[in-house]
């Protein structure tokens, strides 16, 4: 019987401790994705300059979000 419990216990550990694992890689993943558009200050304060040449919306040039569009 006390067996039991002790097995129970390190089942239950394990299973937390794995939901923990990959919680935490989930939140990695997500905080590497490149959104689609930048505001202007993302823009230039990660290198970029504003190009407001372009038809739809401006876009940055340079920097970390080369090429995105700024909203």
């Amino acid at each position: 019987m006390r067996i039991r419990r002790i097995l129970a216990a390190v089942f239950a550990t394990a299973a937390l401790a794995g939901l923990g694992l990959t919680g935490a890689a989930t939140a990695t993943a997500a905080s590497s994705v490149t959104p689609a558009s930048v505001t202007p200050g993302e823009c230039t304060d990660n290198g970029g300059k504003i190009d407001r040449s372009t038809p739809m919306l401006p876009t940055c040039r340079g920097g970390m979000y080369d090429g995105q569009s700024v909203d």
